[in-house]
């Protein structure tokens, strides 16, 4: 069979379904193999597997895998067939499963379960002794707190925002699952934006009319055959590609090596030289951190001053160019913005920037950029000015031209199926006293701040006074800057509660632990393919839960049941009533769209999966093709249609930080900011290379990258000989914020005067009674900073901070970042 599968005539459907009433429902009597050789026969879109199926069909936001089970223990993985990209991340599942530090029992801390919300003794938290409880138990606890604060304080009270990269399942999603449960009793205080793409998403609704960074992409075949130049700016694809927030299609990958095969010239814009430069051979150019704002505008600049701009595209399709060239041309405040005004701030030498304006205006150019320079303070302004760059280079909307914003995530770009959309529980209708949510990388002030208001987008919001913090699915300690000061916000709510299977940080610092199954002891459905809706996976129970663990689907149940309202929560269904009501309504979108499908329970049976066809003009998709081909009939969501170059809406915000037109502004801290002379070093947060996040920092995939068992730290070889730092030695980190002990890994890949520290190593301070504790772990959380990119999206600046570093000289300290604490 094809990779794309063809669709079905009536006739070949009819056929192929009397085939499948043929195949004995009662599939114990038929291997599975022969169950899923029978349907692919009758419907080509459903792929077998390989010849003999091996294990139990499942899956991550690694990959699909089958997972192999003997005597009721996972010892061992295989990858679906047709991975163009296998995930080494899929060996850690039986790990996952069987960790050390799994949360085996319902728990309570010690000091919240003797002295109640109200005499909890919260300075214990990440401290305190733990008391295992009985499931019973536990769901009264917290039941009682939802019942008492709802009545008490109203729904503002609770904060359920439970942010996070949960577990892949469409059913078993803990959030949804988790709102659902409280809009049912009276409802919750949420959050807005997310930690991943907190500036661009706001401002790229001003710019273009849509989110942008999640959406689909020009798609990869048009790309690989039209694109002469991919700039990559400030991403490392071939590493974040690799997982997916569903499960990963890990198309984008294989439209790299593409890219590679065919000598397509790309050039790497990072202070690091990063993974996929390295592997794409990429032309390295490496500005100082922070300073990309400065580094667009002077190219900007170089494009106007030789007139390589598009100017016909720019009256066309854009809005506010002649206020954008006003300033680049130092009308507004004297100061010509031209090249080697750019390399000052930058550190690119003035005819490199000149030159990449020319080479990017003279062939087809796509401009890929990450989101690590949003993340930053005045992050709003790196994203608008790329829109700014390729509008005046003109290529928007052209085959392998224009910006993409999400090519380095989840495989965008990925050219759509034809078929059915998976759809998960829903969380209710939210009551009508429901509060505003507040911008989610904020939830340390709101906490620690509860009346303060704040600016977010045009309007005003005041923080709640959270009495309650529920978190499912997420790890607070990971995903927020600042630890330190998290840690005294978090002592501020009555009560905490997390459902999790590991004792993470955050599990730590709760007063209520419920133990979460893994997605491998229960079923679930999930699609493949984020852009591509390629696939259905069933996701089997591989292994029955551990311990006296719980899926997320009967926690709640358990918890609505103690509130009263458990039919109206479970609709009088189960699990696998869930699942079959799910695939239903997609197997009916899927027929409407004359692809056919096996009925649930054959499916099911079967141990296999679904992959759609795809159409061929989705093949060829172009982002903003309809916009640049008639503007009047296909305007974007702006107020006039157009790639807003100046907002008039962020005008009349009068915001400081962020005004009508994008430009530069010297951030909270960088290289040439007061910090500087005490902290010289730029920090660099990467995603990692084998974590998700935080996600797997407790496997046996810590050897290949941990080094003396703590996070690495990248240094380059001059800042390292200057402190009388080797490759190999651990160093202590530090500003005024936070110290962290890490690993040095000296290497000429890091620009000087630059550091990388990947995020997501578990919180493990040293002494948690004193504030300030050195981490153990290396959590680089604990040197950045926490405060809004800006008053317009108030987005995290989580890719940014000045530090120092020194050989550690101290006692050597056992790394405890996931032992299991006292009691549990």
């Amino acid at each position: 069979m094809t990779n794309e599968a063809i669709p079905l005539s009536r006739r070949r459907f009819l056929t192929g379904a009397a085939a499948l009433m043929s195949v004995p429902l009662l599939c114990g009597l038929w291997p599975k193999s022969a169950l899923a050789q029978a349907i692919s026969q009758a419907l080509p879109q459903f792929v077998a597997l390989r010849q003999a199926q091996q294990g139990i069909l499942t899956g991550a936001h690694w990959g699909a895998f089958e997972a192999l089970v003997q005597d009721g223990r996972m010892v061992d993985v295989k990858p679906i067939q047709d991975d163009p990209a296998p995930n080494e991340l899929i060996t850690m599942a039986p790990h996952q499963v069987h960790a050390p530090n799994r949360v085996k029992y319902p728990m309570v801390r010690k000091s919240w379960l003797e002295g109640g919300p109200l005499n909890c003794k919260p300075e214990l938290r990440g401290r305190d002794e733990w008391v295992r409880v009985s499931w019973d138990k536990a769901l009264t606890l917290v039941s009682e707190q939802i019942t008492r604060l709802q009545k008490e304080h109203g729904p503002q009270a609770i904060y359920a925002g439970s942010y996070g990269w949960k577990s892949v399942g469409m059913l078993h999603n803990s959030r949804t699952l988790l709102h659902r449960l409280l809009n049912l009793t009276g409802g919750f205080g949420d959050y807005s934006g997310d930690y991943s793409t907190g500036a661009a998403q706001v401002i790229m609704a001003h710019v273009v009319g849509s989110m942008e960074v999640y959406e689909q992409q020009t798609a990869w075949p048009n790309v690989i055959e039209n694109s002469k130049l991919v700039v990559l700016w400030g991403c490392n694809p071939l590493i974040t590609l690799k997982n997916s927030w569903n499960m990963p299609d890990h198309e984008g990958l294989a439209g790299f090596e593409a890219l590679k095969k065919k000598g397509t010239r790309i050039i790497s814009i990072d202070p690091i030289y990063n993974e996929s430069a390295r592997d794409l051979k990429a032309h390295w150019i490496a500005p100082r951190p922070y300073t990309d704002s400065a580094m667009i505008i002077g190219i900007a600049h170089t494009l106007l001053a030789e007139k390589l701009h598009d100017a016909d595209f720019l009256k066309t399709y854009t809005v506010g160019f002649d206020k954008f060239e006003a300033y680049l041309t130092g009308k507004e405040d004297g100061v010509v913005k031209d090249a080697d005004w750019a390399a000052a701030i930058c550190g690119i030498d003035a005819n490199t920037l000149r030159e990449l304006a020319r080479e990017m205006a003279k062939q087809r150019t796509m401009i890929m950029a990450g989101w690590g320079i949003q993340r930053q303070h005045r992050g709003e302004q790196p994203h608008w000015l790329l829109v700014t760059l390729a509008a005046m280079l003109g290529q928007i909307g052209l085959p392998g031209g224009g910006f993409g914003f999400s090519y380095h995530y989840s495989s965008g770009g990925s050219p759509t199926a034809r078929g059915g959309i998976l759809a998960g529980i829903s969380a209710g209708k939210a009551p009508k006293n429901a509060p505003a949510s507040i911008p989610v990388a904020r939830i340390a002030d709101c906490l620690a701040n509860p009346g303060k208001t704040i600016n977010f987008n045009g309007a005003r919001v005041t923080y709640p006074d959270v009495k309650m913090v529920y978190v499912a699915g997420g790890n607070t300690f990971h995903q927020h800057q600042d630890t330190n000061n998290l840690v005294k916000a978090w002592q501020r709510p009555q009560t905490i509660v997390v459902n999790e299977p590991y004792w993470t940080a955050t599990a730590k610092h709760a007063d209520i632990v419920l133990p979460a199954t893994t997605s491998y002891e229960r079923n679930d459905m999930e699609m493949g393919g984020d852009y591509s809706q390629l696939y259905v996976f069933p996701m089997h129970q591989c292994v029955p839960p551990q311990h006296e663990s719980r899926n997320d689907f009967d926690i709640f149940a358990g918890l609505a049941e103690k509130l009263g309202v458990l039919e109206a929560y479970s609709n009088g269904k189960n699990e696998m009533q869930w699942l079959k009501g799910m695939y239903d309504d997609m197997k009916a979108q899927a027929r409407d769209a004359r692809v056919a499908l096996p009925p649930f329970d054959m499916f099911w049976a079967s141990n296999n999966y679904i992959r759609f066809p795809v159409p061929e003009q989705n093949k060829q998709w172009v982002r903003f093709a309809d916009f640049r081909e008639n503007p009047l009939l296909n305007p974007l969501g702006t107020p006039s249609g157009k790639i807003e170059i100046y907002s008039d809406t962020v005008e009349k915000m009068g915001y400081d930080d962020c005004r009508g037109i994008p430009g530069w502004m010297p951030p909270h801290e960088w290289y040439q900011g007061p910090q500087a002379q005490k902290y010289p070093l730029s920090l660099n947060t990467a995603h990692p290379v084998n974590r998700l996040h935080s996600q797997l920092d407790n496997t046996p995939l810590r050897k290949k990258y941990a080094v003396a068992d703590r996070e690495a730290i990248w240094i380059n070889p001059d800042d390292a000989s200057l402190r009388g730092i080797a490759d190999g030695d651990l160093v202590r980190a530090f500003n005024d914020r936070g110290q962290i002990l890490v690993g040095a890994k000296v290497t000429p890949d890091v620009r000087p005067g630059v550091v990388r520290i990947s995020e997501g190593a578990w919180f493990d301070p040293a002494n948690p009674a004193e504030p300030g504790s050195l981490c153990k772990n290396g959590n680089v959380n604990c040197l950045t900073f926490d405060i809004g990119s800006s008053s317009l999206a108030q987005g995290n600046c989580g890719h940014m901070a000045q530090l120092e570093i020194e050989k550690y000289q101290g006692p050597a300290l056992e790394n405890t970042a996931h032992a299991v604490p006292v009691g549990a």
